[in-house]
């Protein structure tokens, strides 16, 4: 039985964890080092409160238990609720909204299809679809769809907001990498498998942006080498190296929240791969009791898992 509560509490923790720190600099973060669920800080936001990584990501489950299946629109319609009503928040309110993605949910509202919305020049690279991609990893598996149609799809999810090439590649590495997760494949074997993986639908430039991820060994790498911005690229090498160089759920959020910059969106996608590989109960119960709505969560949760369990 596929229960998405593991994944996406994870990552709602993993944002709410570092949602304080964010713009942080790791420097500051090396001297005095966060190890608890802390409030306000870098938004002046309670403790427990999440950001637009995981509205967005309940936009997206919320949309496929409407529908039953993925409807590109339905999700862009989601993303307008969030920004214009301040549903699927936290405490009421929005916060946070990367540009990219704020264009694109205009363009929608213009009348662009959804799938068209997304901008795709080369500067329109940032984390703002790898962040809410996560569901995806559960919709593929429960659906056994091989690699082609998994491409079409996060394709179509991502080009809602980031439609650039280079974006769409992370998100479909990191929605790979959670499938094997999801078939009981340790994250050596998960890495391997993205290492291996045909990446010809995206052209050679695109490919070689990623090849300290594909052609390396991404957890070899020393700390400093390591960034934690919100480029697509910098976030998956980031997510990867920590899940890659930890032992547990706890130490790798505060691994990725101890990063620095980034540190909501990074801890997000740390907290999605971890949580669906260590487990929900092997979460901090501190950081679970704290986590702003959890009930509303996994209520969208267990009916998203209805869903794909039948």
């Amino acid at each position: 039985m596929i229960d998405s509560k593991d994944g996406i509490i994870g990552l709602a923790i993993g944002d709410a964890m570092g949602v304080p720190l964010e713009f942080c600099t790791r420097e500051e973060l090396m001297v005095n080092p966060i190890t608890e669920m802390l409030g306000y800080g870098s938004h002046d936001v309670p403790k427990g409160c999440w950001s637009d990584d995981t509205s967005m990501t309940l936009c997206l489950i919320d949309a496929i238990n409407s529908s039953k299946q993925i409807i590109p629109d339905d999700i862009a319609a989601n993303f307008v609720r969030w920004i214009e009503n301040e549903e699927f928040t936290a405490t009421g309110e929005k916060f946070d909204i990367g540009r990219t993605t704020l264009y694109a949910i205009m363009n929608f509202e213009r009348g662009t299809k959804a799938t068209e919305s997304g901008l795709d020049d080369e500067l329109s690279n940032g984390n703002g679809s790898l962040m809410r991609i996560a569901p995806l990893i559960y919709y593929c598996y429960s659906n056994k769809l091989n690699e082609d149609e998994i491409y079409r799809i996060v394709n179509n999810v991502s080009s809602i907001t980031h439609k650039h090439e280079v974006s769409i590649m992370g998100c479909f590495m990191y929605v790979l990498f959670g499938i094997e997760l999801l078939k009981n494949k340790n994250l050596k074997q998960a890495y391997q498998k993205i290492k291996e993986t045909n990446y010809t639908m995206f052209s050679e430039d695109c490919i070689l942006k990623y090849n300290r991820i594909i052609e390396n060994e991404i957890d070899k790498y020393q700390l400093d080498e390591i960034k934690s911005t919100g480029y697509v690229v910098d976030t998956l090498e980031a997510t990867l190296w920590t899940l890659l160089t930890t032992d547990s759920y706890d130490s790798s959020i505060i691994k990725a929240i101890n990063l620095g910059e980034d540190t909501d969106t990074v801890g997000a996608c740390v907290g999605g791969l971890a949580g669906i590989y260590y487990g929900l109960e092997k979460i901090n119960e501190k950081w679970k009791k704290t986590l702003l709505k959890y009930d509303y969560i996994e209520e969208l949760c267990n009916t998203y898992n209805n869903i794909l369990n039948n």
